[in-house]
């Protein structure tokens, strides 16, 4: 696609307020083949005030003509599918493949699931004597990540628009492409000027503004636990809404008589799918101490199948590129044994990190402790269930996980009793109406499914 060179407020392309410009690089090769404009509080402010001059009327359109409009949207996003797929492959570096699977053909499912829920979801209730409104809270303000950049789009938005309230959109600097195509579907789909607008720009200054702003009255937030806690501060202060889907150290937790061949292949793919750039990936693989061994051997012989610049890509920009390779150092540094990859660089050219695992790793390192980002597994050793229970809730996040057991009641006991939102059972499929988000740090509120819808509206009780 051609790179829009001003913002999408108000039903229509306006040129920026400011004249800074972002440069968009292709972290395969470090090259820059696009640029858009760096938004500014001018924009930000701009685009609000289009947002809120929407709300009333897309708070009172019927469920079933937004349903209609979103159901338009799903299907101008399918028709451009990979034309989507190419875009997210040259911003963030994944493999073609891969985008057209996930990085398009999971927004629109999702996409077509709020479509559903918006005609069918029950916005009033009778409770005795009273009648319970569901409300849309009003202005969103989405910002949204650069690892699934499309995805993270429409599971804010789709239940967003689905509940009645208008968006306004800051999407991550290293992924604006993909956004101005979201928007270009937006204005197919034919939604009414307004209800959804488009800011690009640098986080400090045009999120920050987007999450200071009088009046937004809800964010949503995807991406560190750092920034989430300075987003939930600025909204704090005036006290509005937030919802945050943040940092994770998931664990993978293998019990004994579990397929263990299974659970460490399946594993060891879940880590390194999107080059680890996955705040759900299982990084942490908990393996009893009799088979330990065994798994790591596994581990490493799987790993060495994901050839950089076939299964896997390279991770987003130079920033993040340090950042992996100086935790495989501190690990190395902290005594773990290091079984695959490395620290050094696959290829010439481009943020490449070769797929790294750790042995011999202990709960209180840092690659144990800390969201790496990258494809790096640590795998762990544990004495018995209790142990293993103990390592898994050791940590300041709680976003996902996995249990492997021989017996499936065995694995779902064992899930129940971890700190944390989401847990895969032998392998469970990914389910995008389940509710997806984290305990501890990893986050406030919930995401995909009517749990998604519900973060978008407030209750009203009316009596008689």
């Amino acid at each position: 696609m051609k790179p829009h060179d001003g913002m999408y407020i108000d039903g229509d392309w306006r040129p920026a307020a400011g004249t800074e410009t972002i440069d968009v690089v292709n972290p395969a090769d470090e090259q820059v083949f696009a640029t858009v404009p760096a938004g500014t509080a001018a924009d930000v402010d701009a685009a609000v005030r289009a947002a809120r001059a929407a709300f009333r009327g897309w708070a009172a359109t019927p469920p079933a003509e937004r349903a209609a409009r979103i159901a338009a949207l799903r299907d101008a996003l399918a028709a451009r599918r990979d034309e989507i797929a190419e875009t997210v492959t040259a911003e963030l570096g994944a493999p073609l493949p891969f985008s057209q699977a996930v990085h398009a053909g999971l927004p629109i499912a999702v996409a077509g699931s709020y479509a559903e829920l918006a005609a069918t979801h029950p916005f009033e209730e009778r409770i005795g004597n009273s009648t319970v409104l569901h409300e849309p809270v009003g202005v969103v303000g989405a910002i949204t990540p650069w690892n699934y950049p499309l995805h993270q789009i429409v599971a804010k938005v789709a239940p967003a628009l689905a509940a009645g309230c208008t968006v306004v959109l800051k999407p991550a600097e290293d992924t604006p492409l993909v956004a101005q195509l979201f928007a270009e579907t937006v204005h197919e789909a034919g939604l009414p000027a307004g209800v959804f607008n488009l800011v690009t720009g640098l986080g400090p200054v045009a999120g920050q503004a987007l999450a200071a702003h009088e009046d937004v009255d809800l964010v949503s937030f995807t991406g560190s636990t750092a920034v989430g806690r300075q987003i939930a501060a600025t909204a704090g202060a005036a006290v509005k809404r937030v919802a945050l889907e943040l940092g994770g150290k998931s664990a993978n937790v293998i019990l004994p008589g579990a397929d263990l061949a299974k659970a460490v292949g399946v594993g060891v793919a879940n880590v390194m799918s999107n080059t680890g750039q996955t705040c759900s990936a299982w990084t942490r693989m908990l393996v009893h101490r009799d088979r330990y061994e065994e798994a790591v051997a596994l581990a490493a012989t799987a790993a060495a199948k994901y050839v950089p610049g076939e299964r896997i890509g390279p991770v987003v920009n130079a920033k993040q590129h340090e950042r992996v390779r100086g935790y495989i150092a501190k690990g190395v540094e902290e005594g773990a044994r290091l079984v695959a990859g490395g620290t050094d660089a696959p290829r010439e050219r481009g943020y490449w990190v070769s797929p790294t695992v750790f042995a011999d790793v202990t709960p209180q390192m840092t690659i144990a402790q800390e969201e790496i980002f990258g494809p790096v597994l640590s795998i762990l050793a544990y004495e018995d269930e209790e142990d293993a229970l103990r390592i898994a809730n050791g940590t300041v996040y709680g976003l996902a996980g996995a249990v492997w057991a021989g017996d499936e009641a065995a694995a779902v006991a064992f899930a129940r009793r971890m700190d944390t939102g989401q847990v895969d059972i032998n392998g469970g499929r990914f389910n995008p109406l389940a509710p997806f988000g984290g305990y501890k740090q990893s986050g406030v509120g919930r995401e995909l499914g009517p749990h998604g819808l519900t973060e978008y509206l407030q209750t009203k009780s009316l009596q008689f």
